[in-house]
């Protein structure tokens, strides 16, 4: 029996309490923190950073968009190394929403 099976049967038996314990455990550790970014209020107007640097997650997403490869990327960014453009592209793909706002406001900007 897989480790999901389980839990849908142990589900009912839990009461309130221990399922909104359960919630809170599951939640911690599909919201993050996200290995890689972080947003520090303060720098770069608080918006999701590779850390180490104040490089924007929505500014390495506008231009791979553009078709900037990863090797463009490294070469423009000495700071940044490959695990980090893939901690970007996992936070833009998971927070397409927040990114592709942070790039309207910043081209019109």
């Amino acid at each position: 029996m897989n480790p999901l099976s389980q839990v849908e049967q142990l589900l009912p038996l839990l009461s309130a309490s221990e399922k909104a314990t359960l919630l809170g455990l599951v939640s911690a550790q599909t919201e993050g923190p996200w290995q890689g970014i972080e947003k520090t209020p303060g720098v770069c107007g608080g918006q999701a950073c590779v850390v180490r640097t104040r490089i924007p997650v929505w500014l390495l997403e506008r231009f791979r968009r553009e078709g900037a490869s990863d090797q463009e990327l490294l070469l423009n960014y000495p700071s940044l190394n490959p695990q980090d453009l893939e901690n970007a592209r996992r936070y833009a793909a998971s927070y397409s929403r927040e990114i592709d706002e942070a790039i309207e406001a910043n081209d019109q900007a």
